[in-house]
């Protein structure tokens, strides 16, 4: 990251624009922790005075409980939309009926995230046919994808709708090599980040805006 720094630096020019230059901004969610519903709801009515329209929540830890918290944050923020990270949170069947009982509720993910183990491929490629097929949910991957060879495998394999980058997991020419093979087979990317430095989180911010190919940012 500092050497593509100091590259853009040398010729007077910004990040955003050495990556492509595609836009000068992003529109980024906001994450909701796993918390009680209570303290879910006062945070989804903060966020919402803030303007943010997409809420990021934290899931996976008890299903009964993840859906308390989906009730309580609707009652504040009726017209926010949801993302669901569940890292690696459900098995198959849990991530499914979640799904389910959200439908009954009125609710449709805007993206269902790693919903179950990394190395669980063929619950993750179940989880993504059945939530295509019954919701029109796109299911990402993302602990699941550690290598250019992971998402060669996620690509070729109809795993998963979208790919999640994280360049603190896979570098920044790892991370460019699976955007390119993504572009090649029309695969959906995000880009998100781990517990990072703000200058760490800011570089994926000029990525993101200089490539101007991920579908959901989520810095």
């Amino acid at each position: 990251m500092a050497l593509i720094d100091a590259v853009a630096n040398s010729i007077r020019i910004p990040l955003w624009r050495l990556f492509g230059g595609a836009s000068d901004s992003v529109t980024t969610d906001i994450t909701i922790p796993i918390v009680t519903p209570n303290e879910a709801a006062q945070l989804a009515a903060k966020y919402c005075g803030q303007g943010f329209q997409t809420l990021k929540l934290k899931v996976g830890k008890n299903l009964n409980s993840d859906i308390e918290v989906l009730k309580a944050i609707r009652l504040v923020h009726l017209d926010c939309s949801f993302i669901l990270d569940v890292n690696e949170g459900y098995i198959a069947n849990q991530a499914i009926e979640v799904l389910d009982r959200l439908n009954e509720m009125g609710v449709t993910p805007v993206l269902f995230e790693q919903p179950v183990h990394k190395d669980d491929w063929e619950g993750l490629r179940d989880v993504s046919a059945v939530a295509m097929e019954k919701y029109k949910v796109v299911v990402a991957a993302d602990e699941s994808c550690q290598s250019l060879l992971d998402a060669q495998k996620i690509i070729q394999g109809n795993i998963a709708h979208v790919i999640n980058i994280k360049l603190a997991k896979l570098g920044v020419l790892g991370a460019l090599e699976i955007i390119n093979a993504a572009g090649k087979s029309n695969t959906a990317l995000m880009i998100g980040g781990m517990v990072e430095t703000r200058i760490a989180m800011g570089f994926a911010g000029h990525l993101a805006t200089g490539l101007g190919c991920f579908r959901s940012v989520l810095l």
